[in-house]
């Protein structure tokens, strides 16, 4: 006895989890950075020292050439913003098995949000929460909340039958050790191995859930064709009243099942908050503000774990390698969240679109690991739920005070106290609490609270085997709506009181306040750079206007150096997350592509916004996979089948270059014989014809449905001649 309690003890020292800095990593990154640093130094000597020269000697306009000289400084701050990312990158190893007893194992609500049916498919929306359901984690302290801002019977329907199907999927997983615990991810694979294929009652019991899952596809599938998904969720998504049902709480036969096989299951709830056209809704925002009251009210669990509805769980252990952390008396004071990576289920080996997002979940979150810990990225988190709220709840504190703050509900206020710990929703309490969660969940009260989340930290973490896999874009325009959305937000940030350069410094340290304004200001650093160096070089090379130094000079070789290290930094990154000489180069298509479309018009809504002039907006990503266009992206094939608002910059971007780059190389190696002078400018248009065949062979040489439409290229060509010499004469001048 002796024995096993010094064995316990043992085990109860050992650190739950550890962090590890790559060395090699760390050294490369800084030896970089002052090499690139010296380099840009002398860059900007160089472009200053063109003011100080008497003006017949200037070899070019002063417009061009400020212009260039705005584009370079932009660049330049946007790459010392980014150095905060690369100064000291950790990663981080679990040891779930050192963990407590499953009794002493804190309770965990899972908050799934869906909005629209239609572009969110309801099975796949049931296997998100079907996987929640099924993490390794003792059932009576797990709890999961789905949000339908749409308001859509079909997801309610959905929920009814997820439940029936959970009473078979939840005890197979736990009886045979099933890790892929989607159904849809485990049933599409039968050569995944997870299971054991040798004996004979698994593969059984096997068939009979598969046939069991099948059925409940079915019966989605049909009541989704009987009620007309398309129009109710149209007509209902903004207004509707409050529901709140615990699904399964009147199944009788469920309940003696469970009381007789020891089979116990999760809560479940469907929420869906009032909409109504003369409240502010808030879209997602608002959506988890009422999660957050409701599952205060029903079981108030101190930890929340936050999925997008197409993702689901890949791993049944995340809870518990997450509570490593949480736990830990070393940091659980300080610890908001625990932050795991977004990765995919449907990306190509090409993956042209960069729709992994490699860059964030392979480089910048490691980095900012290292700092103070990443921001929420949207989804796959586990949060503190105390760090959600804005007053801790403490004795003394005036109850005016915290109504103003979270609300009137008097069942709300107490969920806030530390020691509050409701007993697990049952039958006697069922009625109070759910009118109670309706009332949370009106729009009535949705103006007492609004989400905040500050003064903590975070960790990241990114084991081997995924945690959690969506569904990502897969289509150019999907990706470019999406871009637009998620540029708007970040310059809305950016250019308020809460702008990271000017709110930061106070709070944080110095390299945290560069990390958050890089993530802030990317789109405005991008686009407008991007946009002058596609276009006033080029401009300026049809008219022989030199704006950079001959190959011949002295400060020829910084350009070159600074080209150059910049390209090879970014393919250092690339092949260092396995990643290859083809991601690289998708990698830096897509950000030019990006760049001069949808950052620029979500920078451009940002600041409309700001001024009062655009109101907010928000569109759900299309999960629903066209064929086709699932056909090209494999393919490796770019689908142009999207606005013209987003096809008319790139197409007068890519006329404009190869107007200059044959222009301009016969004006200067034939007729002129100044290539010497122009050698920087016409290598800069076929860089980018190179990097951007895909457009060229979308616009001359493809004949499928994805190719550009002749009349975009034609209507592009006809603007581009009327006003790019305009352009010109201004530059000259």
């Amino acid at each position: 006895m002796r024995a096993n309690k010094a064995m316990e003890k043992q085990q109860n020292s050992l650190p739950l989890h550890v962090s590890h800095v790559k060395k090699s990593s760390l050294i490369i990154n800084r030896s970089l950075v002052l090499l690139h640093f010296t380099s840009l130094a002398f860059l900007v000597y160089y472009r200053v020292s063109y003011f100080f020269q008497v003006s017949n000697a200037r070899a070019a306009p002063l417009l061009p050439w400020l212009l260039v000289f705005a584009a370079e400084l932009l660049l330049s701050f946007q790459w010392l913003l980014g150095i905060a990312y690369r100064w000291r990158p950790i990663s981080r190893t679990v040891f779930p098995e050192r963990l407590p007893e499953a009794d002493q194992l804190p309770g965990i609500d899972v908050f799934i949000c869906t909005a629209d049916p239609t572009k969110e498919p309801t099975v796949e929306v049931m296997n998100t929460v079907l996987s929640a359901m099924a993490l390794d984690y003792p059932p009576e302290k797990l709890h999961v909340y789905l949000s339908d801002d749409g308001g859509a019977s079909i997801t309610l329907l959905g929920m009814r039958e997820a439940w029936k199907f959970a009473r078979s999927w939840l005890p197979f997983c736990k009886r045979f050790g099933i890790k892929t615990i989607c159904p849809e991810a485990y049933f599409s694979d039968p050569e995944n191995g997870d299971g054991d294929s040798g004996n004979a009652e698994f593969i059984v019991e096997r068939e009979k859930i598969k046939e069991k899952y099948t059925e409940f596809k079915e019966r989605v599938t049909r009541a989704i064709e009987k009620w007309g998904l398309e129009n109710e969720g149209i007509s209902r998504s903004r207004d509707h009243p409050s529901v709140v049902e615990v699904i399964g709480e009147n199944d009788n036969e469920a309940a003696n099942e469970e009381q007789q096989m020891n089979n116990k299951m999760p809560l479940l709830v469907y929420v869906a908050r009032e909409k109504r056209p003369s409240h502010p809704h808030n879209f997602k925002a608002g959506a988890l503000n009422v999660l957050l009251r409701v599952s205060g009210v029903m079981s108030n669990s101190p930890y929340i774990l936050m999925l997008d509805c197409d993702m689901y769980c890949n791993d049944p252990t995340s809870a518990r390698q997450a509570m490593c952390f949480h736990i830990d008396p070393k940091i659980s004071s300080s610890l908001a969240f625990v932050q795991f990576p977004q990765k995919f289920h449907n990306i190509s080996q090409d993956d042209i679109y960069d729709s992994q997002l490699r860059y964030i979940f392979w480089s910048l979150w490691y980095g900012m690991d290292g700092l103070k810990g990443p921001i929420v990225s949207g989804t796959n988190f586990y949060m503190k739920r105390e760090a959600l709220y804005s007053v801790s709840m403490q004795e003394g504190i005036d109850l005016t005070e915290l109504k103003n703050s979270f609300g009137p509900s008097n069942e709300f206020l107490k969920s806030l106290r530390r020691n509050s710990k409701p007993s697990r929703y049952d039958n006697d309490s069922s009625s109070t609490l759910l009118q109670e969660s309706k009332f949370l969940a009106s729009c009535a009260y949705e103006r007492f609270k609004q989400l905040h989340c500050k003064g903590w930290r975070s960790v990241y973490l990114n084991p081997e085997r995924p945690q959690f896999l969506g569904t990502s874009t897969t289509n150019l325009n999907d990706s470019l709506v999406q871009g637009t959305r998620w540029s708007s937000g970040l310059v809305q940030v950016a250019i308020s009181k809460y702008c990271p350069l000017i709110y930061g410094p106070p709070r944080m340290s110095l390299l945290e306040s560069m990390a958050y304004a890089d993530l802030g200001m990317f789109p405005l650093l991008n686009c407008l750079p991007l946009w002058c160096f596609a276009t006033v070089p080029q401009l300026c090379l049809l008219h022989g206007i030199p704006l950079y130094p001959e190959v011949s000079s002295s400060s020829f070789p910084i350009f070159v150096f600074v080209f150059l290290s910049a390209l090879s930094k970014h393919l250092y990154e690339v092949l260092s997350t396995s990643g290859s000489i083809k991601i690289w180069r998708n990698e830096q298509r897509i950000w030019m592509i990006r760049a001069v479309t949808c950052q620029l018009y979500g920078s451009l809504n940002a600041i409309m916004h700001k001024l009062g002039l655009a109101e907010a907006s928000f569109s759900a990503t299309n999960k629903v996979a066209d064929d086709e266009q699932v056909k090209l992206y494999g393919m490796g094939k770019f689908d142009f089948r999207t606005s013209k608002m987003f096809l008319a910059p790139l197409v007068t971007i890519i006329l404009l270059n190869i107007a200059a780059f044959v222009c301009g190389a016969i004006r200067s190696t034939i007729i002129k014989g100044d290539w010497d002078k122009m050698f920087v400018q016409i290598s800069l248009p076929f860089y980018i014809l190179v990097m951007n065949y895909a457009i060229i062979e979308g616009m001359i040489v493809r004949k499928d449905n994805g190719r550009i439409p002749p009349s975009v290229t034609l209507s592009s060509a006809l603007l581009s001649g009327i006003f790019l010499p305009l352009v010109s004469i201004i530059l000259r001048h």
